[in-house]
């Protein structure tokens, strides 16, 4: 409420009608007003105490979580959560995104996300503002509309596409063949909250060379269950969704990928295809081994709330 009533009162102080007379105030009035402005619109004694708790609850957070990094990284260094960090992701993913192409490279920088919401938030926005391109898919209309609207200059750039649709294990390719993506890109990325492992099943005709899919941390690491496939199924909020960790490193297994880690909140699990894994990751590529439980509490800082917009990118070779 305080950013919107000072943000009300800068465009009423800058108007064309109101500037003149306002530049004739005293300075030593301005200070006044400003004092009387800062003194109506001070928060609340019970929104400062929360605030503060949040506060402290972030930093207990950051703490709990860069330890847990610093003792993965002195004790075996190639497991990916070593390498987690938020930039737009949810958690930490975008770090350990950003460490398996530092592994195995990238080749035509394309990604395809579907269940990004309104964009300000997910496994590719990190990759976009790095001069990657790809496709969006999202089927809530309003979290649609909002991602189309923030980004609208790399619509407009052609290095984005966005599609509005409810994702099925039925439509899922032609959505890609519709919008034109390659048979290999560097990254598919799988966030719908319940049918995941139905859909990656169904993806038959394009092999990207990454998969970041969502897995159900509630089943523990070595059982090996999936909730039914129904396709209009929608999240109900509860830990009835999704597939184990362990079915997903078996259905990776038949497709032709390893499970390379997790991320730490124990949402996010990381696929490398047979074919570009060599020995920079760390086995055995078990789920029993690189499971992380559900640490949903945490929460990651990621500075300022995230909004999007056009930027300057420098030249570079192969963008």
């Amino acid at each position: 409420m305080t950013s919107g009533i000072n943000a009300a009162l800068n465009r009423i102080k800058n108007s064309a009608v109101v500037r003149p007379i306002f530049d004739l105030v005293p300075v030593s009035a301005k200070a006044r007003l400003r004092k009387l402005v800062d003194w109506f619109t001070q928060p609340s004694l019970k929104t400062r105490v929360l605030r503060e708790t949040t506060q402290t609850n972030s930093l207990l957070s950051l703490y709990i979580y860069e330890q847990h990094r610093r003792d993965v990284a002195a004790t075996d260094p190639r497991r990916l959560v070593a390498s987690g960090f938020k930039q737009y992701s949810q958690h930490d993913e975008d770090g350990i995104i950003e460490e398996i192409f530092r592994r195995i490279g990238v080749t035509n920088r394309t990604f395809i996300e579907f269940g990004v919401g309104d964009g300000t938030e997910n496994c590719t926005v990190y990759l976009l503002l790095q001069g990657w391109s790809g496709l969006w898919i999202e089927g809530g209309a309003i979290s649609y509309q909002g991602a189309v609207r923030q980004f609208a200059y790399a619509l407009a750039e052609k290095r984005l596409q966005i599609i509005c649709s409810f994702i099925t294990a039925e439509n899922i390719q032609q959505l890609f063949a519709q919008a034109g993506m390659p048979a290999e890109p560097d990254l598919l990325s799988i966030d719908i909250d319940n049918n995941d492992y139905w859909v990656w099943k169904a993806i038959v005709h394009y092999r990207p060379r990454v998969v970041a899919i969502e897995y159900n941390a509630s089943f523990g690491p070595s059982a090996d269950c999936i909730i039914p496939y129904d396709p209009v199924r929608i999240w109900d909020g509860s830990n009835y969704c999704g597939a184990s960790l362990k079915a997903l490193e078996r259905l990776g297994r038949e497709k032709g990928y390893t499970l390379a880690g997790c991320n730490y909140t124990g949402v996010t699990a990381f696929f490398v295809r047979d074919d570009l894994l060599g020995d920079a990751f760390a086995g055995p590529f078990t789920s029993e081994r690189l499971f992380e439980p559900p640490r949903y509490f945490i929460r990651m800082l990621g500075g300022h709330p995230p909004a999007v917009g056009p930027l300057v990118l420098p030249p570079s070779e192969g963008r």
